[in-house]
């Protein structure tokens, strides 16, 4: 999620090549179609050069320089598992500093980048390829989008302006707080650069690291912008901003974790989801102390012990921990807001080994507020298009290897990926299974899902990777390109589900019990959103979050029109996909609900799920019992019972009768803590409860 905001916005600058084909100085409105990359700006020699980079190499570059009339240009390439960003932009700056102009073209992974923006006669307007509005001049503009190191003059701004920070367009304020230096090495020799944290852009404080003149040098994250030069730094500099958030975030973690915190605690009067039943029981009372379910009965006939806390339930309903199955661990802030919406139990389907045991660590002393992980790792081989955050491989031999890797680790599982060679799935999946590890994930290029599942997948991640057993070989040859979302989007309307080769294909998941993890929010929001309306998964969250997120990523557009497709086309492979999910629970495949997003959008996977037949009970089960159960947790969570762990979620409203609910979260109990949720929310960065 924080990766689309730094594509978004905050990303990177850049050196190389000879400028032609400049925009006008006064360029027109957004474009019907993407200006191509061949009438792009062309960087000159001496442009100041930046890299996108990860730990498993570079995956773009940016240039900024100044044109001859003054303006300064940006310039933005980059390829990220075949997915194409190309856009240059161009800005006029005022004699305060601030944008008077600026115009965007070209393509990126959502599509169109056109974006234009101008102050005229005390007014400043914008138009892009899903908005357009106006608003008094005076503060600084955050485009939707843009080359993210054209963002550097606003962090500059920021860090001159100080305590009384910046106004921001459309809406929104800034300021920057300083945090420590360190001393990193270059093409120049020594050199210092100090943290900063940017508040007002995401709901938590946004790092940035400035020069010795307090100017933007670089932004460190999932993707990483860098000068040229710099990139030996990197896991230095990371591994120093995630020190100094996490200094921040223990703070809150040890005033949420108290032992007054974990007094016993009485729910009275709740409906109460019974998990391992699959239902909703009436009028109950739940009292839990040290950190256990201590007893269950009806409303009234539980007696809370001196100390306790009673909290009366009338209209409420409490319901286990929720758990995502594919929630990613990102900062220790993003961690925290997963918490606030009740997510107390998650698995993490690809983690770094250092982000793994250190998060599980400061977890177990008390300093991370996080709900409790199961991990895996992803292993991809070594190629241009391997996963960023990989173990990358170049045998079955180092595959196997990093198998045991992941179990000397004391990690949960595997997750293979798209550039994989096929044939060392089975081997390597074999060596999991005897170390006790699950075996997922995306199912690599040439290979079908019904051979991953015959090489060892327990589980097959994000619903694509099922539908891709309908797709034509040409597209599954490229499974590991565009093609993995570009073939179901196009053809998978056409589909029929009866035939046999789709029915066969879900009966045999269904006898060998192989776990779909959908994900099917996704693709909601890729094939069904026009833009310039709140995506479904986030309308809620609407006025609570983040302005410029709201702008950036809540009412985008879904994924660009494939040649010759509407739409309506992208929309018609989406109801199939969604009664693809309905076909295999149905059959009896086992789902598990995940988001492979920031956790706000679990609920509506679950709305989802309703849609394709499930009852709201057995929505629920996806993600309480059954990941529970997949594990092998279920037998002291995963369910409220007797003996089994404290984690509940009381939530407002009848969630059997509107799974809504489950986002207006009251109370969290995790390992027995007893938080208020919307102390939890403030804590993250919310200003509210979700509508």
């Amino acid at each position: 999620m924080r990766l689309v905001l730094i594509a978004a916005l905050l990303a990177s600058a850049a050196p190389v090549a000879a400028f032609a084909h400049e925009p006008p100085a006064t360029a027109p409105a957004a474009a019907s179609k993407p200006v191509p990359k061949e009438d792009l700006l062309k960087p000159p020699a001496g442009a100041a050069h930046y890299v996108v980079v990860s730990e498993a190499g570079q995956h773009g570059t940016q240039w900024q320089w100044q044109l001859p009339d003054g303006r300064t240009a940006y310039r933005w390439s980059q390829e990220l598992r075949g997915w194409i960003t190309e856009m240059d932009q161009v800005t006029t700056f005022a004699a305060d500093g601030t944008i008077a102009a600026t115009t965007v073209r070209g393509v990126t992974m959502s599509g169109d980048a056109a974006e234009d923006y101008r102050v005229a006669n005390g007014r400043a307007t914008w138009k892009t390829a899903t908005d357009a509005g106006e608003a008094a001049a005076g503060g600084w503009y955050i485009p939707a989008g843009g080359v993210g190191i054209a963002n550097a003059p606003l962090i500059n701004a920021l860090a001159a302006a100080g305590d009384k920070g910046l106004d921001f367009l459309p809406s929104g304020k800034g300021r920057m707080s300083f945090g420590p230096t360190q001393v990193i090495q270059g093409p120049n020799g020594p050199k210092t650069v100090q943290l900063a944290f940017i508040s007002g852009i995401l709901p938590s404080p946004y790092p940035v690291w400035l020069d010795e003149q307090k100017r933007y040098f670089a932004d460190v994250s999932f993707l990483s912008v860098m000068p040229a030069g710099y990139e030996g730094a990197l896991r230095q500099l990371r591994d120093a901003q995630d020190a100094a958030t996490a200094d921040t975030v223990a703070a809150i973690a040890k005033r949420f974790q108290s032992p007054a915190a974990r007094a016993p605690v009485l729910f009275d009067n709740v409906r109460l989801f019974d998990a391992d039943k699959g239902t909703f029981l009436t009028d109950r009372a739940v009292l839990a102390q040290e950190g256990k379910i201590a007893a269950i009965g009806a409303a009234g006939s539980l007696k809370a012990p001196a100390g306790a806390q009673v909290i009366d339930g009338a209209g409420k309903t409490l319901v286990p921990g929720i758990w995502d199955s594919h929630l990613h661990i990102g900062d220790d802030w993003s961690v925290l807001a997963n918490m606030a919406n009740g997510i107390t139990s998650f698995r993490s389907p690809g983690t770094t080994f250092d982000r793994a045991v250190d998060a599980t660590k400061r977890r177990a002393a008390g300093t991370l507020l996080m709900g409790e992980p199961f991990i895996s790792v992803i292993i991809d081989k070594k190629d241009p298009l391997a996963a960023q955050g990989a173990e990358v491989v170049s045998s079955e031999a180092e595959t196997i290897a990093a198998v045991r890797r992941v179990k000397d680790a004391g990690l949960w599982g595997i997750k293979f990926y798209t550039s994989m060679n096929p044939a060392w799935i089975a081997p390597a999946a074999s060596e999991a299974h005897k170390l006790g590890l699950h075996v997922h994930g995306h199912v690599p290029a040439t290979m079908k899902p019904s051979e991953a599942v015959a090489a060892g997948y327990d589980e097959l991640t994000h619903l694509n990777f099922v539908v891709m057993e309908s797709m034509p070989r040409d597209v599954i040859d490229r499974a590991n390109t565009r093609q993995r979302m570009e073939g179901p989007a196009r053809y998978f309307k056409d589909v029929d589900l009866d035939a046999p080769l789709m029915s066969g294909f879900i009966a045999d998941l269904a006898k060998r019990k192989t776990l779909v993890d959908p994900t099917i929010v996704i693709f909601e929001g890729m094939l069904t959103q026009d833009g310039g309306k709140p995506h479904p998964a986030y309308a809620p969250y609407m006025g609570i979050v983040s302005p410029v997120i709201e702008r950036s990523n809540f009412t985008a557009g879904g994924y660009p029109l494939v040649e010759g497709l509407t739409r309506d086309d992208y929309r018609k492979s989406y109801a199939k996909m969604v009664e693809l999910v309905g076909r295999l629970h149905k059959a009896g495949v086992p789902i598990v609900a995940g988001t492979d997003g920031w956790g706000i959008e679990l609920v509506r996977e679950l709305e989802i799920y309703r849609q394709a037949g499930f009852t709201p009970a057995e929505a629920l089960e996806s993600a309480t019992i059954i990941p529970a159960r997949v594990v092998g947790a279920d037998k002291r969570t995963g369910s409220i019972a007797v003996g089994k762990e404290a984690d509940m979620v009381l939530v407002d409203g009848d969630a059997s009768t509107d799974l809504g609910a489950l986002r207006r979260v009251v109370t969290v109990v995790s390992d027995g803590y007893v938080m208020d949720a919307d102390a939890l929310r403030t804590a993250a960065g919310f200003s509210g409860r979700p509508k």
